[in-house]
């Protein structure tokens, strides 16, 4: 395939390529990632790619940061007057802690030592970091423990992320310690909104935590195909891009 041999496709430049229109290119790409042949992005598409290896948490940060600044932003509209919130460890959530609106009567509670010394540092008033063995490539704490402190809680939003977004599963992880505990927080919380950009849409992972049945908002960014916002709003997701 072309996108694997160069690293990604341009919807005009096959549409010359193969002297048919880009509405043509458009509905044989989205055919092609509904196979998890490749994945759709803005203008074309990439490889799909799966996670055989756990990045770094810096290395994770610097893939479509722009995009996730954007994400967290319009995630602030989901962040309460008063209450409670969780945020869960990854590089999109993360971005919400910098954005986070500290002056709101919000408590956090938080997985990623990322999230919670930025908020910290931002002045945050009431936070709790959940404790446990920490993974060191996330700086996150993702083990039996973590999950047994989130038992008597009872949490107004979730704010999660996923390494995947398959249109069978739903949210994924090929990470079996995270599903568990993505599974625990979305038990105890009323509202779950998931930060997708959309690198990982169609991007499939081994451990499904989260049918679409059962997230109430999804944000994510201009690069989405309209096609899998078309999906998720059948399942009755109430959709944020742009």
């Amino acid at each position: 395939m072309l996108a694997l041999r160069t690293g990604s496709v341009d919807v005009a430049d096959l549409a010359r390529r193969f002297d048919v229109t880009t509405e043509t290119i458009r509905r044989d790409l989205s055919d092609m990632q509904g196979r998890q042949l490749l994945r759709r992005v803005h203008g074309g598409a990439v490889p799909v790619e799966r996670m055989n290896h756990e990045p770094m948490v810096e290395a994770r940060d610097t893939v479509n940061a722009e995009e996730k600044l954007r994400i967290a932003t319009k995630a602030i509209d989901e962040v309460p007057e008063r209450g409670s919130v969780i945020i869960d460890s990854g590089s999109t959530t993360h971005r919400l802690a910098m954005v986070f609106p500290i002056e709101r009567d919000v408590h956090v509670v938080t997985n990623s030592l990322n999230t919670a010394l930025t908020l910290s540092r931002r002045g945050i008033r009431d936070l709790t970091v959940l404790g446990g063995a920490v993974r060191t490539k996330r700086l996150a704490m993702v083990d039996d423990t973590t999950r047994s402190e989130l038992e008597h809680m009872a949490i107004d939003v979730l704010f999660v992320s996923c390494d995947g977004l398959s249109f069978k599963h739903g949210l994924t992880t090929p990470y079996r310690e995270e599903h568990a505990l993505k599974r625990a927080m979305m038990e105890r919380a009323d509202r779950v909104v998931a930060l997708v950009d959309h690198s990982k849409f169609g991007n499939a992972q081994m451990f499904s935590f989260a049918s679409f049945e059962e997230i109430d908002v999804l944000i994510t960014d201009a690069g989405v195909d309209p096609e899998a916002v078309d999906i998720l709003s059948a399942h009755d997701v109430i959709v944020h891009s742009g």
